[in-house]
């Protein structure tokens, strides 16, 4: 079928309902079971080249971490999503550094994870290619513009600094004065919103887009900040990060309009 993903997970036999498998099926997502041992893992990714891999993070012989290292150099490896009962901000570190993609707890809903796929795999088919046409970049599609942005760059979705990243180029998009006023109006606005503070929403930005440095496609990460790449300079400031996506987002509008 045209579009479709092919899905690998680590589940057993019996563990998606009827309903759950629908789930899948309604984002246009085969599925295919396989046993929660990374070495049969790694011997059915080459033999199925599936798009998307979600992996047990804890398996026989090797882990997920383990299995994403085995494909971290091979340019047709899977979207690697991992999946555990065990939350640990180190093990998510450690698994965005590997190469994964997004960090699952388990129990998780089949319905959201089925979202998330198509959302993330979606966002990868545009990496290395030229920024989505733009739409008029108002309201909710620019909220879904700056994600499929995020997602490119490699800023994972499950952390705190992603959603803040976002909130705040978004509204750096509609104020571009803000960004003027980075530690007396962007960063309140958005502890506001998040009923937290400035200096939290401050540090979790930085870890975002330090998590994106490390983890990221350099090609990608250079379409965007190549001044700072191609000069040595290492990962932009908070305030560096958010004008320049906040910039090339206005330009987009300015020029579809």
């Amino acid at each position: 079928m045209e579009n479709q993903i092919n899905l690998l997970i680590t589940e057993d036999k019996n563990a998606f309902s009827h309903e759950e498998l629908e789930c899948f099926a309604s984002q246009n997502i085969s599925v295919t079971l396989c046993g929660k041992d990374g070495d049969e893992l790694i011997e059915q990714i080459e033999r199925q080249k599936p798009d998307v891999v979600v992996a047990e993070l804890f398996m026989t012989r090797t882990d997920a971490i383990g299995v994403i290292r085995a494909f971290r150099s091979k340019p047709d490896k899977p979207l690697f999503i991992v999946s555990s009962t065990f939350d640990s901000d180190v093990i998510q570190q450690e698994i965005m550094s590997a190469g994964g993609s997004y960090f699952v707890l388990r129990p998780y809903s089949a319905a959201n994870l089925a979202a998330n796929i198509t959302q993330l795999y979606k966002a990868r088919s545009g990496l290395g290619k030229p920024m989505l046409k733009s739409i008029s970049e108002t309201g909710s599609s620019l909220e879904i513009r700056v994600t499929e942005i995020l997602h490119q760059i490699g800023v994972p979705a499950h952390i705190k600094g992603y959603h803040y990243l976002r909130d705040s180029i978004i509204m750096c998009v509609e104020t571009p004065d803000i960004i003027n006023a980075v530690t007396k109006r962007l960063y309140p606005s958005v502890a506001t919103k998040y009923e937290t503070t400035s200096s939290r929403v401050e540090r979790a930005i930085r870890h975002a887009i330090e998590v994106a440095w490390d983890r990221g496609d350099v090609d990608i990460l250079n379409s965007y900040f190549g001044y700072t790449i191609a000069g040595g300079r290492g990962k932009p400031t908070n305030s560096e990060f958010i004008a320049m996506i906040s910039d090339k987002l206005r330009l987009g509008m300015r020029n579809a309009s």
